[in-house]
C-alpha cells in the first residue's frame, strides 16, 4: 500500500523534471533492482527505479480505486516540469490483474529518466527536491542455466481445453472465446531481468517493452493512449506466424486478410473497444478493414481506433472502461471470459491485463501485458503467457501453433 498522512491521504510528494544530455540506451540506465520500472518504445520512453509511493488495489474496483488514489497523490503533490511532454513531471507506472484477483499495483517511481521527440529528462520524485543523480550505463547478467517446462502431456491438454472452447461456441451463446496457456522457465541463477528486456527491446522495436514489478514483455497491442485530449487503441486480433522467406511471409500476410476465420475474430474485437470508448469520445473512427502488422515472428491484423475525449475522463478510466476487451476475453465478453474461469484451469495474473503509465494530467500509455511472463520472488523462476482467440471452426493443433509462436519472443529474450 502507499505511503499514507495521518489524514488518510497519501503524503505529498514533489516532482521536478529537468533537461539532460541524451544519455543513451533508457534500458541501461537501471539498475540490477526488483525496483526497475521500464516502458519503452523504438528507443523512445521513460523507465524508473525506486519506490516513491506504492498502492496495490484488489478485486472488481481496483481500476476506480487506483483512479481516485492517483488523483489524491496528484493533488497533494507539486510538480515542476521544465519538459512538459508525456512521461515527464509526476507519473506512475502500473499493471493490472487480468480478473478481479490481488496482484495489481501503480509505483511512483524516485527516478525517471524519459526521452522523446530528440529530447530528454531526469525527474527526481520524493518528499523534498532532490540533486539530479548521476547516470550511468551497466551490463546485466545474461540468463544462467535456462530451462523449460513444455512437455507433451501438458501441450495435450491445452489442445483438449481448445476443443472444449470450441464445442462451447458450436453450442451456441459464444461467438469467441480467448484461451491462454502458461510455460514454466527455471534458472540456475536469479534473473537479471534487464537482460530479456534489453533483448525484447532490441528484436521487436515496434512493440512497447514494459516492466513492473517483475512483470516484463514486449506488447505490440496499446490498449489505450490518452494524450492532449486523444484517445487511440491499437486492436489486434488475427495472427499467422512468420517464415523467414519475405515472397512466402506477404502470401502469407495476403492469406491472413483474407482469412474468414481471422477477420471474424478481428471484427469481434474492434467493435468491443469502440462500443467501450463510444460513451467517452466523439468523431470516433474505426476503419472499415484491418492492416497486417509485420513482426519478427508474426503478423496480425491491426486496426486503430481513435476518437476525442469528450468528458473530463483520465486514462485509467478508459482503461477500466476497455477492460477486458474482446482480443483477451472474448465475445460476449462477460460470458466469455465466464467460460474462461471454468474451463482455462490458469491463474493468469498480470497476463492480458493492462499495463503502462499515467501522468498527473490523467494522460498516459497503457498496452495490454501480452507476450509477457512473472518472474518469481527469488528470480529463479518465471511463467511465460501467450493466448490465443478461438471460434466456431478453430482448429485445436492450428492455435497450439499459433501460441507456440507468440511465445518465441520471451523464450528468445531468456536463453
Amino acid at each position: 500500500m502507499s505511503t499514507l498522512a495521518t489524514d488518510g491521504r497519501p503524503e505529498p510528494l514533489v516532482a521536478r523534471s529537468r533537461e539532460i544530455a541524451d544519455p543513451g540506451d533508457l534500458l541501461g540506465l537501471l539498475p540490477p533492482s526488483p525496483d526497475a520500472l521500464a516502458w519503452v518504445h523504438g528507443g523512445d520512453g521513460i523507465v524508473g527505479w525506486g519506490r516513491a509511493a506504492t498502492f496495490t488495489p484488489e478485486g472488481r474496483g481496483r481500476f476506480d480505486a487506483a483512479d481516485d488514489w492517483w488523483a489524491d497523490v496528484v493533488e497533494s503533490s507539486v510538480v515542476r516540469d521544465e519538459i512538459e511532454l508525456p512521461g515527464s513531471g509526476l507519473i506512475a507506472f502500473g499493471s493490472f490483474t487480468f480478473a478481479d484477483r490481488p496482484g495489481s499495483t501503480l509505483t511512483v517511481p524516485e527516478i525517471v529518466v524519459g526521452r522523446r521527440d530528440g529530447r530528454c529528462w531526469v525527474t527526481t520524485i520524493g518528499h523534498c527536491l532532490g540533486p539530479v543523480p548521476e547516470l550511468s550505463e551497466s551490463a546485466p547478467a545474461s540468463p544462467v542455466g535456462t530451462a523449460f517446462a513444455d512437455d507433451p502431456e501438458r501441450r495435450e491438454s491445452w489442445t483438449a481445453t481448445v476443443e472444449k472452447a470450441v464445442q462451447r461456441i458450436q453450442g451456441g451463446g459464444l461467438d469467441k472465446v480467448v484461451l491462454a496457456r502458461s510455460v514454466e522457465a527455471t534458472f540456475d541463477e536469479p534473473l537479471d531481468v534487464r537482460s530479456p528486456l534489453a533483448r525484447l527491446a532490441r528484436t521487436y522495436p515496434s512493440c512497447w517493452t514494459f516492466h513492473v514489478d517483475g512483470f516484463f514483455g514486449s506488447t505490440p497491442e496499446m490498449l489505450v493512449r490518452l494524450q492532449g485530449g486523444l484517445v487511440t487503441s491499437r486492436v489486434l486480433a488475427g495472427t499467422i506466424r512468420r517464415t523467414g522467406d519475405d515472397a512466402r511471409d506477404l502470401g502469407l500476410a495476403a492469406s491472413l486478410a483474407r482469412s474468414s476465420k481471422d477477420l471474424e475474430e478481428h471484427e469481434y474485437a474492434v467493435r468491443s473497444v469502440a462500443d467501450a470508448l463510444a460513451p467517452h469520445c466523439t468523431g470516433m473512427n474505426v476503419p472499415e478493414s484491418p492492416f497486417v502488422l509485420h513482426l519478427p515472428n508474426v503478423m496480425h491484423l491491426a486496426t486503430d481506433v481513435t476518437g476525442v475525449l469528450r468528458d473530463d475522463a483520465g486514462v485509467l478510466a478508459l482503461v477500466a472502461s476497455l477492460h477486458p476487451s474482446a482480443a483477451v476475453g472474448g465475445t460476449p465478453t462477460a460470458d466469455a471470459v465466464r467460460v474462461i474461469s471454468e474451463i482455462e484451469g490458469l491463474d493468469r495474473g498480470r497476463y492480458a491485463g493492462p499495463v503502462g503509465w499515467i501522468g498527473a494530467s490523467g494522460d498516459g500509455e497503457w498496452g495490454i501485458g501480452l507476450r509477457s511472463a512473472q518472474v518469481a520472488a527469488d528470480g529463479r523462476s518465471a511463467r511465460l503467457f501467450a493466448g490465443c482467440g478461438i471460434v466456431a471452426d478453430s482448429a485445436p493443433a492450428d492455435e497450439l501453433a499459433e501460441a507456440d509462436a507468440k511465445l518465441i519472443p520471451v523464450r528468445d529474450a531468456l536463453a
